[in-house]
């Protein structure tokens, strides 16, 4: 572990960070002045209007853009675009709207010349031609991507009435949230098997989420500021460096894409009358010709805490919050954009007992003041024949948390934690119409990151001072048509605690027999360098004492291999389009991290150690079905068979028999969403979840078990309704149930002996909920 940084680092970072922000500031003054030919007014001009195929009827906010530039604009409440003074030549128009087919047509475009383009979109329920990032760090469409990438969009959200990240990633294969602690609630992403801290969290496709950031940031981000999720199962180290071992999510923040606002309330009510609130805005503005917009979100929640057992202690945190924030972009000519993004969230949240006295005067307390606020700039230009592109990037984070874990009414173990990101890079990708034998498409980059993390806990005798810096390369080439696809790529990394460079190489290769088959292979590398993570910074309580995490003095790095094939079929039965997903899936960990109880330390706190076993492997399949009838149903089926083991018998305590299983991993676990419109303004949803046994551990009074839980079933259905009142004016109701069955843990631990972490199915009980919506 290295030492505290010292004035000499802090003014090194500050420096970097200008020189970034210089650099993107010349890039930006260079290509206005290489692109001033592309500015001047040529009154070359397209109009037209998008009409929905069956209905005929005109459609609103559809996004019309020329490919391969920063040209783009939105249908107006009418229907109808109009884009002035584009560049002379021969492009691409492109039509595109969530939940229809996106259409394309050339265009020749001439001085003192306007065309008039239509486009007749076709609806599509289940959404299988999406543009995704994260697949090879450019745009491509879905179904040409070398590897899975799933999608959770707005559509989404709305079917399973969330109103944060946390509430939402239970509804992709292979994915699962748990709670993680019923004092703090905090939760984890697992994917394929693998715990949260196997996973790379980015944002805007910025690896900014701290480990501080993932111990409660999943609940932190609401969906009014994410336009879409993409989660890439399996290694992900290649593209996205350090960490993404288990799977990559990428959450895209929303653009401005019209003139609109929206405010929305949610309320919800607990099985014991606790409340939970949360209200949102988002308002849309862009100028007229749609070279500058901004979108800007907000969110309050408001969470009463709840006791499951009426034992006086909280089983599910008090958590009070708000999110502010923004994305703006501003197009600099055709040919080159500049996006900007910026974020505050400030929450508190608290579990124990005494809820209206200060957190030392409670039996029980866990109490978090987090304050963070993060952003970035991006710059993109694009050459006028589309062949070549470039982007440089630069993304910071500070997250301040004010905290106190204690038992026994302890006055002094109150802590504080600052937590500083910096991610900057470049990349440059080119296309050539042939290389050696196909289509390819090139790139190449690079990128460093930076984390400082000071973590003081004075009474506990706990201070961890990390300072990490990675930088990296990456360098990939695609070659690909319709009918098959062949990616090689890899990243080199230096990691700051690790002596030696890490090679990470990958390779996906595709078949497409025809458009209604496609068959995929991959392999990838991951790594995880030996440095605290998430799980690491969080405190529990257990047995009237505190459980403290440390990190063994030999740790060294973590490595993984993983591999993937499979099979994603589609057919329509007439209006009746379908999906199916088969994947098999194998990881292997070498020099796994794993955890061990070593004793007590002075203060009489439980020690948990962090060490190396000798390795592990995680293996399984995912299946998923799709069905839909574009405006009338779409349903999604989900399910996951898995195996999870240690190479050797592993004990976490010297009270119990070595075993290879992996703790809170079930062997199967899945998910269904459905949607159905009764009338054109009246929809149904119906959703659930379920998860089979699992190994748990448990401590109470001071003896060390270990249970398999019962399997549960969580399943929850919504309703809304749509008014008019006028032509621009959107007013939508909604309500139901989550949890229909009440189906939560019966064996919740009682009292100040509590073990906080023995904590295990659906993260809430039944809860009631009402919503209203306005649009304008």
């Amino acid at each position: 572990m290295e030492k505290t940084p010292s004035a000499y680092y802090y003014f090194n970072f500050y420096i970097n960070m200008k020189s970034i922000y210089f650099g993107i500031l010349i890039v930006f003054l260079s290509s206005t002045s290489t692109f001033t030919g592309f500015c001047q007014k040529t009154d070359a001009n397209i109009n037209g209007h998008v009409v929905d195929a069956q209905t005929n009827e005109h459609l609103p906010s559809v996004t019309i853009s020329l490919k391969g530039t920063a040209i783009g604009i939105a249908t107006d409440a009418t229907g109808h675009y109009f884009l002035k003074n584009i560049p002379v030549g021969e492009f691409t128009l492109v039509a595109s709207y969530v939940g229809y087919r996106t259409e394309e047509q050339k265009v020749v475009m001439e001085a003192n010349r306007t065309l008039e383009i239509n486009f007749v979109l076709e609806e599509e329920s289940l959404s299988l031609d999406e543009t995704v990032v994260s697949a090879t760090r450019n745009e491509t469409n879905k179904r040409e991507a070398g590897i899975i990438v799933n999608i959770l969009s707005n559509r989404a959200f709305e079917t399973v009435a969330s109103s944060n990240m946390a509430e939402s990633m239970n509804f992709l294969p292979g994915l699962r949230v748990e709670n993680n602690c019923s004092n703090c609630g905090t939760t984890q992403l697992r994917i394929n098997g693998l715990e949260g801290q196997y996973s790379q969290i980015l944002l805007d496709s910025r690896p900014i989420f701290s480990s501080l950031a993932a111990v409660y940031g999943l609940e932190q981000l609401p969906v009014a500021m994410i336009e879409r999720v993409e989660v890439i199962r399996g290694g992900g180290s290649a593209l996205f460096g350090s960490n993404a071992i288990g799977g990559v999510v990428n959450i895209i923040t929303r653009e401005p894409l019209r003139n609109s606002i929206t405010l929305a309330g949610n309320a919800g009510v607990l099985g014991n009358g606790a409340r939970d609130v949360n209200s949102s805005f988002n308002g849309s503005f862009v100028s007229d010709d749609h070279g500058a917009g901004i979108y800007l979100f907000g969110m309050v929640k408001n969470r009463d805490h709840y006791d499951r057992n009426g034992d006086g202690f909280s089983d599910i945190p008090q958590i009070n919050s708000e999110t502010l924030g923004f994305r703006a972009h501003y197009r600099t000519s055709p040919f080159s954009r500049l996006t900007a993004e910026y974020h505050h969230i400030h929450e508190t949240r608290r579990g124990g007992n005494n809820f209206d006295s200060p957190p030392h005067e409670a039996d029980i307390a866990e109490y978090l003041n987090h304050l963070i606020d993060g952003g970035g700039l991006h710059f993109n230009i694009f050459s006028p024949d589309s062949k070549h592109s470039f982007g440089i990037y630069a993304s910071a984070q500070n997250i301040r948390r004010d905290s106190y874990f204690g038992v026994k009414r302890y006055s002094n173990n109150y802590g504080n934690t600052s937590d500083k990101t910096f991610v900057s890079g470049a990349q440059y990708t080119r296309r050539f119409g042939k290389m050696l034998f196909m289509p390819a498409e090139l790139t190449a980059g690079f990128e460093y990151n930076c984390n400082s993390l000071l973590d003081s806990y004075v009474n506990l005798n706990r201070n961890i001072a990390q300072t990490t810096h990675i930088t990296g390369v990456f360098l990939q080439n695609e070659w690909k048509t319709e009918w098959t696809g062949i990616l090689l790529g890899m990243r080199l990394d230096k990691h700051s605690l690790m002596d030696r460079p890490v090679l990470s190489p990958r390779g996906t290769f595709r078949y497409s027999p025809n458009p209604a088959v496609n068959f995929r292979a991959s392999y990838s590398s991951g790594y995880r360098a030996p440095q605290a993570y998430s799980e690491d910074l969080h405190i529990e309580a257990v047995g009237g004492a505190l459980g403290l995490i440390h990190l063994a003095p030999d740790l060294k790095a973590e490595y993984s291999h993983s591999l993937s094939v499979s099979a994603d079929l589609y057919r329509s039965f007439g209006k009746m389009q379908t999906n199916f997903l088969v994947e098999g899936f194998y990881t292997l960990l070498n020099d796994v991290f794993t955890m061990e109880k070593t004793g007590k330390d002075a203060q009489g706190n439980i020690v948990y150690t962090r060490r190396n076993a000798s390795g592990a492997s995680v293996r399984g399949i995912n299946l998923e079905t799709k069905l839909g009838v574009s405006g009338r149903f779409e349903v999604q089926i989900g399910y996951t068979l898995q195996q999870s083991l240690y190479a050797k018998p592993e004990q976490w305590s010297d009270m119990l028999t070595p075993q290879k299983r992996m703790f809170r991993a079930p062997d199967s676990y899945g998910y269904f969403t459905s949607g159905f419109n009764i009338t054109r303004d009246f929809k149904v949803s119906v959703f659930g979840n379920y998860t089979g046994s699992m190994l748990v551990r448990h401590t109470f009074n001071m003896l060390d078990t270990e249970k398999n839980t019962p399997a549960f079933f969580d399943a929850g259905t919504k309703l809304s309704y749509h008014f008019h009142p006028g032509k621009m004016l959107d007013f939508e109701v909604s309500g139901g149930v989550k949890n229909l069955f009440d189906s939560f843990q019966k064996d919740v631990d009682y009292g100040q002996m509590k073990d906080s972490a023995y904590i295990y199915g659906p993260s809430f009980p039944r809860m009631l909920f009402f919503g209203v919506k306005i649009g304008i």
